[in-house]
């Protein structure tokens, strides 16, 4: 049961069925069998099990990530407890925020994919002089981190430092992301020799397609990353923390140096559209259309994805709200400024406003 970085009075479920994620028209089937008395009934059990130093243990198993300064925010979410415990067998130097679970939250919203939230940590990167910092979100499956100039990595970086060492285990091994991802993430695996796949955005498309492909890597630009190399195939933004430490350890460089590396493209973030929620998916069924007709081919793996010299553009229908969301990417601002422009006149000819 969550409510995940979502307001604090919201609950929800995540279902999973034989280590498969249970959604969509599995979800609809089940609501199916209450009215129509399908189920079972008999006894069971309930026990209790302290989990959490069996969990912390898991998390330091075989540990080979060197010793550093690190801040971690937990924002008050339920990571902050496991977050005590494993920095005190972490070697290094460890500086925590927020460890008290509160769900009125009263710091700062526990969600690491607006930048906003990760005021705090960025401040106290750059006052204890720390290698980096990992924030979290409100039930710790996804993580935001904080280089030791301030900048911000997204999940798609994240993919980028984590496929590194992972293809030098398992060469031609299967990476995925989710649509929104940059365009470099995909071009860096292959040239590491891997295999890129795409992927609907969402938790339970991104778990179902590593089942499916045998994937040891996947994540999304939102902080969730998923291990099914030495790990469960879900994602545990703790243990993400203690790979990622693996992963610049074994590079030879810091953070800074990592990040500096990497292309300097021009991204939007997310920007959500309000539209009504019977015309979010007619509205990216339109634009697909006019698309298709006019000789183009996107990449229709969830919604619509443009690629072109200046970079890329995707529209595609939100998942949880009456809304469509747009992403681009551009090689500069100039390049970027262009794409968008195309995204305003795609919608604009199904009477939408950016």
């Amino acid at each position: 049961v969550t409510g995940s970085h979502n307001p604090r009075d919201h609950n929800g479920f995540k279902m999973v069925l034989g280590h498969r994620s249970f959604w969509g028209a599995d979800i609809a089937a089940l609501a199916a069998l209450g009215p129509d008395g399908g189920w079972s009934e008999g006894t069971g059990a309930v026990t209790d099990a302290a989990m959490l130093p069996a969990y912390v243990d898991r998390l330091m198993a075989g540990y080979d990530g060197g010793a550093f300064r690190i801040g971690w925010d937990c924002g008050n979410g339920a990571a902050g407890p496991a977050v005590e415990a494993l920095t005190q067998l972490l070697p290094g130097k460890h500086h925590l925020l927020f460890t008290d679970v509160d769900g009125d939250f009263p710091n700062h919203h526990p969600d690491p994919s607006e930048e906003a939230n990760l005021a705090d940590l960025k401040c106290l990167v750059a006052d204890k002089r720390l290698d980096f910092g990992f924030a979290f979100d409100g039930d710790g499956d996804r993580i935001g981190v904080v280089d030791p100039r301030g900048r911000v990595l997204w999940g798609d970086q994240l993919l980028m430092l984590l496929a590194e060492p992972l293809l030098a285990e398992l060469p031609g091994a299967t990476v995925i992301a989710d649509v929104k991802s940059s365009q470099a993430l995909f071009d860096r695996v292959a040239r590491l020799g891997g295999r890129a796949l795409m992927a609907k955005t969402g938790h339970s498309a991104i778990k179902s397609m590593m089942v499916q492909t045998g994937a040891p890597l996947a994540g999304e630009l939102s902080g969730h990353i998923f291990f099914g190399q030495d790990y469960y195939g879900f994602d545990d933004a703790l243990y993400a923390a203690v790979r990622l430490i693996r992963a610049i350890h074994l590079s030879g460089r810091s953070l800074a140096d990592l990040v500096d590396a990497m292309p300097a493209l021009v991204s939007t973030p997310d920007l959500r559209i309000a539209v009504p929620e019977t015309r979010k998916a007619a509205i990216v069924a339109e634009v697909r259309d006019r698309l298709l007709a006019a000789g183009s081919t996107p990449d229709t793996t969830d919604g619509v994805r443009v690629a072109s010299d200046d970079g890329w553009w995707l529209l595609r229908q939100s998942n949880t709200q009456g809304a469509i969301t747009v992403r681009a990417e551009g090689r500069d601002r100039a390049a970027l400024d262009r794409l968008l422009a195309q995204v305003d006149d795609a919608l604009a000819a199904s009477g939408v406003r950016r």
